[in-house]
């Protein structure tokens, strides 16, 4: 099996690995934490790119257990016994529970973005799309195009849809034209290969060192409430669910967010300078 994944390293210091969402690449994540990493000194941030998806080739991947092994691989390889902290969004936050699961002797601190939870989507406890903020005569001016892009817009002001439009144009819709949909389209299409084996919900697995979830009020992928189960295993966490929230969040509340992820590496400073660990 092949064990190299594509990844752009930021920074020295303490390793911290950041796993993108599903058709997605790591100048995804560049985007919203790079603002937020490079205020902070003595961090050497690792943007993967998983199989199939950014630079990095499917190399014959067969499902989500196979993603896994090649991140296990890529840790073992790039970050070996060191400490180091995790960073995933949706499906990557499904996958960097696992690895923090895996490797829960060396692991930080994690940071889980609008988490997948729930792989099978018939099984998502999902609200169905409301518009917060109506504005009829935007939306009818706004051009076919756009509104094929952007799909259902939350809130209907320009300042919204033009930084919405602006983030699908920069890195959404080129991570999706980059993705190898002839390996990932069966992987995703069927529940028993987009699904990981290993139990990610045992409560006597917890993970003590400090998390953040950052989930959207208003996700309509993966929603919020099946990530409340994440309280009971993780008791350093703090849990947000950020009203206005997408399942691309951040979109205009970048304030709240960089407020919320500087205080969790705050925790974890606090964390790592800990004696009786």
């Amino acid at each position: 099996m092949e064990s190299i994944l594509s990844a752009h390293e930021i920074g020295e210091g303490l390793a911290i690995l950041i796993i993108h969402g599903w058709q997605m690449e790591g100048r995804v994540e560049e985007l919203d934490f790079e603002p937020i990493f490079s205020k902070t000194t003595g961090l050497r941030r690792i943007y993967v790119d998983l199989p199939g998806m950014g630079t990095t080739p499917a190399n014959n991947v067969k499902d989500l257990d196979d993603i896994y092994l090649r991140l296990v691989q890529f840790i073992d390889s790039r970050i070996g016994n060191s400490r180091f902290l995790l960073v995933g969004s949706s499906c990557g936050g499904y996958l960097a529970r696992a690895i923090a699961q895996k490797y829960i002797k060396q692991v930080d601190g994690l940071l889980l973005r609008v988490p997948l939870i729930e792989p099978n989507d018939s099984m998502r406890d999902l609200d169905a799309f409301k518009p917060l903020v109506v504005n009829e005569q935007l939306m009818s001016n706004t051009s076919a195009e756009d509104k094929k892009l952007l799909g259902n817009v939350l809130i209907q002001t320009p300042a919204y849809i033009k930084a919405l439009k602006a983030k699908f144009e920069a890195i959404y819709r080129p991570a999706e034209k980059a993705a190898d949909m002839k390996a990932l389209g069966p992987i995703r299409a069927d529940p028993n290969r987009y699904h990981l084996s290993p139990s990610l919900d045992d409560e006597g697995a917890k993970f003590f060192a400090p998390t953040l979830v950052v989930c959207g009020r208003q996700d309509e992928s993966v929603g919020y409430r099946d990530s409340l189960r994440l309280l009971k295993l993780y008791p350093r966490s703090t849990y947000v669910v950020l009203d206005r929230g997408i399942h691309g969040l951040p979109v205009d509340e970048t304030g709240v967010f960089e407020a919320l992820v500087r205080d969790w590496i705050t925790r974890v400073d606090e964390w790592r300078g800990r004696t009786d660990r």
